[in-house]
């Protein structure tokens, strides 16, 4: 019995710091505003709005994490960033980039290619944040070990929590079309 115990005392020693290192899920609060140029994309494209089918979160397993990091890299690496404005003439306009775009192209980019590898829509969020008291907008895959965050400023993929930004508002994953606060962080 006594060996018991000290096996399970040292089994929980162990699990804490990996509890302590989970990831994070965000905490949505209500109904957001869709960025103005949301709408106009979503009727274009309607089916990089949508967050109809499939699991609403991925389990990470590494090939799965793997494939996160090499979408990631490679849409960094193929669009060049770009204002809107400099792009197509517009202050704001959400589309598929080719060659050119700005933080929200990129991100709808990632989420069209990580769709084409089987990747469930309702886990893949549209997602505004601020840094440096500007407007930024990256792709929120929900998994397993948090809510993780693919990025035009890094080749990283981070959990949410673990990021400059003030996070605003993402896509709800029962109707794409509608946006949700997000209110804080929840330990996984």
């Amino acid at each position: 019995m006594k060996c018991f115990i000290a096996l399970t005392a040292s089994l929980l020693l162990f699990a804490i710091p990996q509890v302590a290192d989970a990831g994070t899920t965000m905490r949505t609060g209500g109904k957001a505003f869709a960025p103005p140029a949301f709408a106009s994309f979503c009727t274009r494209e309607p089916r990089l709005c949508s967050t109809v089918g499939g699991s609403k979160l991925v389990v990470l397993h590494p090939e799965k994490a793997s494939e996160l990091q090499q979408v990631n890299r490679a849409v960094n690496a193929r669009i060049r960033e770009r204002s809107d404005l400099a792009n197509v003439g517009r202050d704001d306009d959400w589309r598929v980039p080719t060659a050119y775009g700005d933080c929200e192209d990129f991100a709808i980019l990632k989420k069209r290619e990580l769709l084409k590898r089987g990747w469930p829509a309702s886990a893949l969020l549209l997602t505004v944040a601020r840094y440096r008291g500007e407007g930024h907008t990256v792709l929120t895959v929900r998994t397993s070990e948090g809510d993780l965050v693919l990025d035009n400023m890094t080749n990283s993929v981070r959990d949410w929590s673990r990021t400059p930004y003030d996070y605003f508002a993402r896509q709800s994953q029962s109707n794409g079309r509608r946006w949700e606060l997000i209110a804080g962080a929840q330990r996984i």
